[in-house]
């Protein structure tokens, strides 16, 4: 049947492509640039970073504990020294060279650590100089603490009763572990004889000094506790006195009671006849006399010369010890005016002229058969 311009238009079936789809979707705007990559990227590299510095931190702390604890036990461990050592730590010497010292002398396995732990473990404290006894397999630990205590080994000095100081200066100046010149010779009686303890390093003037001191010390104490009614007035004349017991005897035992006869003597104005200061007259305290006195020598009239003066000589005659002036200070009372040698070694005592006489004659006696 034909168609006519009133009829509706037939329907027509019209195929729509994919094409055509997506060219009827709307497209997004261009934002202009390239478009952004996949975030999990950046993530990805960062967990890696935290990972790798996590790791290297941990081995870090595990190396330094694992250090801390090596150098712990090598610091604690038993040392190479196979032997007890004397090790000097010499006056200024810094922890650097002490520790490069022991290691040198084979004391300790190693510098850096001696060195790193005493100061981490005590900075403020310092190594004492001195001599000291390091123990066989001493560890590190035990010779820091050695050093640090300063207890180091002590040498002796014996200064003899009745010595003068020119000889106590021939002694002085002979020992081998003292250092320095020797200085000049002392006063007279000055010097304390004792023995002395002393660390190497000191010096000869030192240990004078040390000397000087416990004379005063001692006289001034002993002064204070003298007896009454002494016929000395002043400590130069309590030295003088003791001076003269301490050459006249050398046994101990009898330093009061020939003290007792010289205090007796100046109590009776006689003079005290000591040989000893006839010596010192003629040497001036530089050595011994080497022979008998003579006759003319007793004769002669000098400062020291006992038999010819009165009273005290004008100064010691040696350095006595603290028992010869604590003698004077403090004499037993006796009646006795004179002593002679007794051929042991001692003396007789006596209160006569006519006794002493027959203790002289048996004196002579034995002399004369020695020579024999």
């Amino acid at each position: 049947m034909s168609s006519t311009p009133d009829d509706p238009k037939p329907d027509v079936d019209v195929e729509v492509t994919s094409e055509d789809k997506s060219a009827g979707e709307a497209k997004p705007a261009e934002s202009g640039g390239e478009q952004p990559t996949d975030r999990k990227t950046p993530r990805r590299w960062l967990r890696w970073i935290l990972i790798v510095a996590l790791t290297g931190l941990l081995l870090g702390v595990g190396a330094a504990v694992g250090a801390f604890y090596y150098a712990k036990d090598q610091f604690e461990r038993g040392g190479p020294g196979d032997v007890d050592t004397v090790f000097l730590l010499e006056r200024g010497t810094g922890l650097n060279r002490t520790a490069a010292k022991l290691e040198e002398q084979g004391l300790i396995a190693n510098a850096l650590i001696f060195r790193i732990a005493l100061q981490i473990v005590d900075p403020e404290s310092t190594l004492k100089a001195g001599e000291y006894l390091l123990p066989a397999k001493a560890s590190m630990a035990d010779i820091a603490k050695i050093l640090r205590e300063g207890k180091s080994i002590l040498h002796k000095l014996t200064l003899a009763e009745g010595l003068t100081s020119w000889e106590a200066m021939q002694v002085i100046a002979a020992d081998p572990v003292l250092v320095g010149e020797v200085p000049e010779v002392p006063e007279e009686g000055a010097l304390l004889p004792e023995t002395y303890l002393f660390t190497r390093g000191t010096s000869r003037a030192d240990i004078i000094a040390q000397m000087e001191a416990a004379h005063i010390e001692v006289v001034e104490r002993l002064w204070e506790e003298r007896a009454e009614n002494l016929p000395i007035t002043s400590i130069e004349e309590a030295v003088i006195l003791a001076s003269i017991v301490e050459k006249e005897t050398g046994v101990a035992d009898e330093r009061p009671r020939v003290a007792a006869v010289f205090t007796n003597r100046l109590r009776r104005g006689m003079r005290l006849q000591s040989d000893p200061t006839i010596i010192y007259g003629i040497t001036n305290g530089q050595g011994p006399l080497g022979r008998p006195i003579r006759r003319s020598e007793i004769d002669r009239k000098t400062a020291y010369n006992t038999y010819q003066i009165d009273g005290l000589p004008p100064a010691p005659i040696a350095n006595p010890g603290e028992a010869s002036i604590a003698a004077v200070l403090n004499p037993p009372t006796t009646s006795d005016l004179y002593f002679v040698a007794d051929g042991t070694g001692g003396h007789v005592f006596s209160k006569t002229l006519a006794e002493h006489n027959r203790n002289v004659a048996k004196w002579r006696r034995i002399e004369r058969s020695r020579r024999q």
